[in-house]
């Protein structure tokens, strides 16, 4: 077994690895559920900055934000083809 068949094979494994993990994480519950908790998270995260002080990486924390609603949202899509 050559080198490359080795990595692709090592590749496939993690994939398949995070699509389980991802499968049971969100078997728990619907892809619409996680987005409305993300919401209340992220608001509560936005209100309590009046009494936490502000945030230096705050555009970080909301584009980490914005690509987990993106995630949710096509998990969704996928969800509705299958």
């Amino acid at each position: 077994m050559n080198t490359e068949t080795r990595a692709n094979e090592s590749l496939d494994s993690k994939l398949i690895g995070y699509g389980r993990e991802v499968a049971a994480l969100l078997s728990s519950s619907s892809a619409e559920s996680w987005t409305s908790e993300l919401w209340t998270m992220f608001s509560g995260f936005m209100l309590a900055q009046n009494e936490m002080g502000r945030t230096t990486n705050l555009s970080n924390t909301y584009f980490s934000f914005k690509e987990l609603l993106e995630f949710f949202e096509k998990v969704e899509e996928i969800r509705k083809c299958e």
